[in-house]
């Protein structure tokens, strides 16, 4: 029999989500932290982040300014693995993209080395030379505006941004200037949707939006928070489409009952002697005199 091989599944790449911008195409993102979470978003999603937000979804900090280089090095790698079709974009967590070209650089290039397509950082027109040192680097980078999560003690809080003049005329400014210094696309955070709106009319680059209305060119949410995992007060804009922290945890319950009462492991889930063993073991004793 001829070996019958499958054709390749094609990829998402950034050319393809910049023609989607002009066919009105809406782009699908969300994140992932493991192997697993990346296998079941993979064959939905358009773009996999494996997102800072790790510290506060996975690790338990109460926001993503104690995340590390290395803890974002060991999430990416697993998610890689799955060699996802769906662009594979890293997060840089904070301190790692904020002193030297060179060094932002190296941790940008040692995020592709790890199988990452593209990086994701956060702030305006003051990243921009970091931009274009890794665009000229040949690294692929996504800009993210608005609510920053890393500046989250400058904006004292996870509040709304871009809700006076000044700083939503401020924020359309940083948007065309990272678009200028090569951003492929923007991530727009927690803003008010008539802005989110101007954003995306005006920029060439696909928006994607997280609490930003529904006028950018695409949406991403947490992983965790589509799927209910996560225990707490969500945010307004996080729709949840099932309770799966209270879905996962009942059947957990129901083992955790049929261990205590003895009713597992069965028969079935267990494993048995050959014949004629099981009386060579009843009849053994131990030869240590003591």
């Amino acid at each position: 029999m001829s070996h019958i091989s499958q054709a390749p599944v094609e990829r998402v790449t950034i050319p393809a989500l910049q023609r989607w911008k002009g066919e009105g195409r809406r782009v699908v993102m969300t994140t992932a932290y493991d192997a697993v979470t990346a296998r079941i978003a993979d064959p939905v999603v358009d773009i996999i982040l494996v997102g800072d937000s790790v510290g506060n979804v996975c690790l338990g900090f109460d926001n993503t300014l104690p995340v590390s280089l290395a803890m974002m090095n060991h999430h990416l790698e697993a998610v890689a693995r799955t060699r996802p079709r769906a662009l594979l974009v890293a997060d840089m967590p904070f301190l790692s993209f904020h002193l030297r070209p060179e060094e932002t650089i190296r941790n940008a290039g040692g995020f592709l080395q790890r199988g990452a397509d593209a990086v994701k950082l956060e702030g305006g027109a003051k990243r921009a030379e970091m931009v274009r040192a890794l665009v000229d680097c040949e690294i692929p980078v996504m800009g993210h505006l608005g609510l920053t999560p890393q500046s989250v003690n400058i904006m004292g809080g996870f509040k709304v941004q871009g809700r006076n003049a000044d700083d939503a005329l401020r924020l359309l400014d940083d948007a065309h200037r990272l678009q200028e210094a090569g951003c492929f696309a923007l991530v727009l955070e927690g803003i008010p949707a008539e802005l989110a709106a101007r954003a995306t009319e005006t920029l060439t680059i696909p928006t994607i939006g997280i609490g930003a209305g529904p006028n950018c060119s695409g949406q991403v949410l947490v992983f965790h928070d589509v799927l209910g995992l996560s225990e707490g007060r969500r945010p307004k804009f996080v729709r949840t489409y099932v309770e799966g922290f209270q879905l996962l945890q009942e059947p957990l319950s129901h083992w955790a009952a049929d261990v205590r009462n003895g009713a597992f492991p069965t028969p079935q889930e267990s494993y048995r002697l050959p014949e004629g063993l099981s009386e060579a073991i009843s009849n053994w004793t131990s030869s240590d005199p003591t």
